[in-house]
């Protein structure tokens, strides 16, 4: 049997004001002319949004929901060019800390998925620099919260610039010069207009990189529809990881608008996939990537309990028969 195990993104719709994600503009910070009053600032709404996130989290935990991904925007500015001598992990080591002390007494996989800008195959060297710096806060965040950073950053491969093979090639490239620590943490993902689940998992078998595979983005965009003749060597490239296989679960908004994601996830679209996987591993860690997040799973969970093809064994998790 596989055990699988629901998760959702960053934002709950149910919990009221507790967003990680309070921000400062740097024209915002360039307007404070006390510049150690403005890093001050910066500081205690990245407080602030790590006491949200640990709201989060013991609401995750309420809820019996044991897999969370972290936004990225816990600490505004933290790798702004024009904020470089900031040292941000200090003033946020007790809370950061905290969060992980909590992560790990309850086995909540956390992790992240850095915005689109980074791009390891860029041919642009500010581009790969911000790149990296950008991986680097993630990696300190993780360390802060005495993670081990392993397999805790998905990423898509980066930019097509109108040449797949040479693209594929310049990310091997310019993943000589990524540090061996950020090499580890990082997974990769099949995305809805570039890179196929075949491009991708041709880097992940080349790198020893985990793959998460994205059904919707490989419905919206492939090469061979058959993904199921590819499962075996997705499944193995997640051999040397620590964690459990991820996939990302998601559903179009319309016909017309595809590759937008759903409000809620469609069970007949996300059994359909299950089906076709069921015994082949002992464990799914789904992460669902829709507009209303925890409701989403929550309302997956609903429907996932009227089906007589599962074992449920908590608010998110449940065995397939």
């Amino acid at each position: 049997m596989t055990l699988v195990r629901l998760g959702y993104v960053a934002m709950s719709m149910e919990l009221q004001n507790a967003s990680p994600s309070q921000t400062m503009t740097f024209a915002q910070f360039q307007k404070l002319t006390d510049r150690d009053a403005a890093i001050r600032k910066l500081e205690r709404i990245a407080l602030s949004n790590l006491h949200n996130t640990l709201r989060l989290l013991k609401h995750n935990v309420a809820s019996e929901i044991h897999f969370y991904r972290l936004t990225s925007r816990l600490i505004p500015l933290a790798n702004h060019e024009e904020i470089p001598d900031w040292d941000y992990i200090k003033p946020l080591r007790k809370s950061l800390r905290e969060l992980g002390d909590f992560i790990k007494e309850h086995d909540v996989r956390v992790d992240f998925h850095p915005d689109h800008f980074v791009l390891l195959n860029s041919t642009k060297k500010e581009v790969f620099k911000n790149s990296l710096q950008t991986l680097k806060m993630h990696y300190l965040i993780l360390k802060g919260m005495s993670i081990d950073p392993t397999h805790r950053a998905v990423m898509h491969v980066g930019g097509n610039y109108k040449d797949t093979e040479k693209s594929l090639e310049q990310f091997v490239d310019a993943w000589m010069d990524v540090p061996k620590g950020i090499q580890k943490m990082i997974m990769l993902e099949n995305d809805d207009t570039s890179f196929t689940l075949e491009d991708t998992l041709y880097l992940c078998q080349k790198l020893n990189i985990p793959l998460v595979f994205d059904y919707h983005h490989h419905l919206a965009h492939h090469q061979d529809s058959n993904w199921q003749q590819h499962w075996d060597s997705v499944v193995q490239t997640w051999e040397h990881s620590p964690l459990p296989i991820k996939m990302h679960i998601s559903s179009p908004k319309s016909e017309k608008e595809f590759r937008h994601h759903s409000d809620f996830v469609d069970v007949e679209m996300f059994f359909s996939f299950l089906n076709e996987i069921k015994g082949s591993v002992p464990q799914l860690d789904c992460m669902i990537e829709a507009k209303q997040k925890d409701k989403a799973l929550f309302q997956l969970m609903k429907e996932v309990k009227k089906r007589d093809d599962v074992t449920v064994q908590d608010g998110s998790t449940f065995y397939l028969k």
